[in-house]
């Protein structure tokens, strides 16, 4: 009886793969292109472009209006970047707009006199007490998500009208208004301004210090969603959220966790507007919720999940403002805005979808 052993096929491996014959070799372009972000990257360039040679008479390419756009573009792209993140793990927050203006009128409540309803705390511990209740509002939203297995596009949807309503039932209720201001003569808030509300200047432009709030936030969720195995997940269970806990992914904490990043940057957003107003009024981050989702979008990010980037998020947040910025330098009448970020939405979808689609097939 003879015994015959197969012989493993003859492979030869570099160590990094490259001379792998298994291993089906890519061009820098194709890489490229199958960057969530590149859509969103090129339309940069050519909004940017578009609208430095239309209104270049106009003063379009100078600091201030640079400045002017991304002090635009810094809020949005906060809520843009969890927004993103949430989106990427297969979920939608529709809340965030208005957790906006609770989150203000409850750091307002908390700090404000007695004299005009308010409890008179002191400032360091209504922000924390305020941060909780805003985190809070997240921890609901993903509780009510993963145990009635709704859609969190319903869910959210509930929740922007609940805390809509409470932003404006509550300090009407106590203070009989719907604005309130003095936050600059509560004892502290001269350090909260400086971090949250304070404008630099530079190049003859005076710029928001919300916008390294931004750029560090979105280098933040870059590095967890790249450099960890928490982005892994979220790329997981965006994917198939069965399956990521098939292999031990906890999907239930995960989630809830992103609702309640998405609602502390609602609350950070508020925060800044408190900060750079003196106050709160019950009517801020109204329709942001949308704005929001719709910079993800066009920076890249797929409304099923599994795909996206959060630098993506981040520069359609800055195609949003750059299109508002160009429109009131150009003297464009303002109703025209909505067109044009509907028919930017439009065209960055199809947009992505093609170039994906090309990189595959190359």
């Amino acid at each position: 009886m003879s015994t015959q052993t197969a012989e493993p096929p003859t492979t030869t491996n570099s160590g990094d793969g490259s001379d792998d014959e298994r291993v089906r070799s890519q061009s820098v372009l194709t890489r490229l292109l199958t960057r969530p972000e590149f859509g969103a990257l090129v339309a940069v360039v050519l909004v940017w472009g578009f609208f430095a040679v239309v209104a270049s008479d106009n003063n379009f390419i100078s600091t201030q209006t640079t400045a002017a756009i991304l002090n635009r573009a810094a809020p949005l792209g906060i809520l843009a970047v969890a927004v993103a993140l949430l989106m990427i793990a297969g979920e939608f927050d529709l809340s965030v707009g208005s957790v906006i203006g609770f989150a203000g009128m409850a750091i307002m409540l908390l700090v404000s006199s007695s004299d005009v309803g308010g409890l008179a705390w002191p400032l360091l511990p209504a922000l924390v007490v305020a941060l909780v209740i805003t985190a809070g509002v997240g921890f609901l939203n993903g509780i009510m998500v993963i145990t009635t297995r709704l859609p969190s596009f319903i869910i959210t949807l509930g929740a922007l009208f609940v805390f809509r309503g409470l932003a404006t039932a509550i300090p009407r209720t106590v203070t009989n208004r719907t604005q309130l201001g003095g936050f600059d003569t509560i004892p502290g808030a001269d350090a909260i301004v400086s971090l949250f509300g304070r404008k630099i200047d530079l190049f003859g432009a005076r710029f928001d210090i919300s916008i390294a709030w931004w750029l560090g936030l979105t280098l933040l969720a870059w590095f967890v969603l790249s450099r960890t195995p928490i982005g892994n997940w979220i790329f997981g269970v965006g994917g198939d959220d069965n399956a990521s806990r098939n292999v031990g992914v906890p999907v239930t904490r995960l989630k809830i966790g992103l609702f309640m990043v998405t609602a502390s940057a609602a609350f950070l957003v508020a925060l800044i507007q408190v900060a750079s107003f003196g106050g709160a009024d019950s009517l801020r981050g109204e329709l942001q919720e949308f704005n929001a989702i719709i910079a993800a979008v066009v920076g890249g990010v797929l409304l099923t999940g599994g795909y996206g980037s959060v630098i993506g998020a981040t520069l359609g947040a800055l195609i949003f403002a750059m299109v508002q910025q160009g429109i009131i330098v150009t003297g464009v009448d303002g109703d025209w805005f909505k067109v044009f970020v509907g028919a930017i939405l439009v065209v960055a979808v199809v947009f992505n979808n093609f170039i994906r689609t090309q990189a595959q097939k190359r």
